[in-house]
């Protein structure tokens, strides 16, 4: 394997080394930024929730609890939030552009799964994914997988995984709708010219049609995130420990309601304020891009 920085014949390249360096630097810093920005925005959350508490007049010796619990709560949500939102793009991606094969094997089973989807309610979806999956996977579990030595199935399957699981795939159908119609919106001159040029489908979907369409869905697939992270409060109702679930517990041995329910969707509002501004630069960045080019 060549280490980086090395030529093609083995030997250290001074400039292959630099451009290593030049992409390896921003990605680290990036990371360490937003490594940063994480613990420092949970933190600054949490002293804004002991404040709050403080001047609402909870019991002053459990308002560090109370606080942190929130705080915990929320970064739940937004742990769940990013890798549903991951999970869902791939399999939308993937989805969108099986919508649109040609082969019925392909497209049937894709419209199958979306018409489901979309037409029934997440929070029966997350029901399911968490008491009716088990039922056909538990047995081929506990049947081939645990006498290897795997541990029992829900040891492994927790309810934090089927919220996971059901918001995914729930994100996903829309996601896919989103990837369909921004590849159906380039123009099928495009597709034509590709064509005539010798690429085959897949090389006019990956080179010409994806990059183009990006500039489209890009937006409204951001706009899916900020409702799958207040759908992530349906996940409460299977005992995932997110905002909601923590502010309906403190709600039940405070007595407080307006005061707690006041300081999560605070924090919700925060943090869907937070992803719109965001994808209004993304728009704007994407519109300057596009007048550029």
């Amino acid at each position: 394997m060549r280490q980086p920085g090395m030529g093609p014949d083995g030997t250290f390249n001074l400039e292959v080394a630099t451009k290593t360096i030049k992409f390896i630097l921003p990605v680290a810093a990036g990371v360490y930024v937003l490594y940063l920005g994480y613990h420092l925005f949970f933190q600054g959350l949490e002293e804004g929730l002991k404040w709050f508490f403080s001047k609402t007049n909870f019991t002053e010796i459990k308002v560090p609890f109370y606080a942190e619990n929130l705080r915990l709560g929320a970064e739940i949500t937004l742990k769940l939030t990013v890798i549903s939102s991951i999970a869902g793009l791939v399999i939308g991606l993937i989805a969108g552009i099986s919508r649109l094969s040609r082969n019925p094997l392909v497209r049937l089973p894709t419209q199958l799964y979306i018409w489901v989807i979309r037409g029934t309610p997440l929070l029966v979806q997350i029901w399911f994914a968490w008491r009716g999956l088990p039922v056909f996977f538990q047995p081929l579990w506990d049947k081939y997988l645990v006498p290897l030595g795997a541990p029992g199935f829900f040891d492994v399957y927790s309810p934090y995984w089927a919220a996971f699981l059901a918001l995914s795939f729930n994100v996903a159908a829309y996601n896919a709708e989103v990837v369909r119609a921004g590849i159906q919106a380039i123009a099928k001159g495009q597709w034509e010219a590709a064509k005539s040029l010798g690429l085959r489908p897949f090389q006019v979907m990956r080179y010409i049609i994806v990059p183009q369409a990006i500039k489209i869905v890009v937006p409204p697939l951001v706009n899916n995130v900020i409702a799958l992270l207040k759908d992530t409060s349906l996940a409460s109702v299977i005992t995932v420990t997110e905002l909601m679930l923590m502010s309906q517990r403190m709600i039940s041995n405070t007595f407080r309601p307006v005061e707690v329910l006041i300081a999560a969707a605070t924090i919700y509002l925060f943090l869907t304020t937070v992803l719109t501004f965001f994808t209004d630069w993304l728009e704007r960045e994407m519109a300057r891009r596009g007048a550029a080019t």
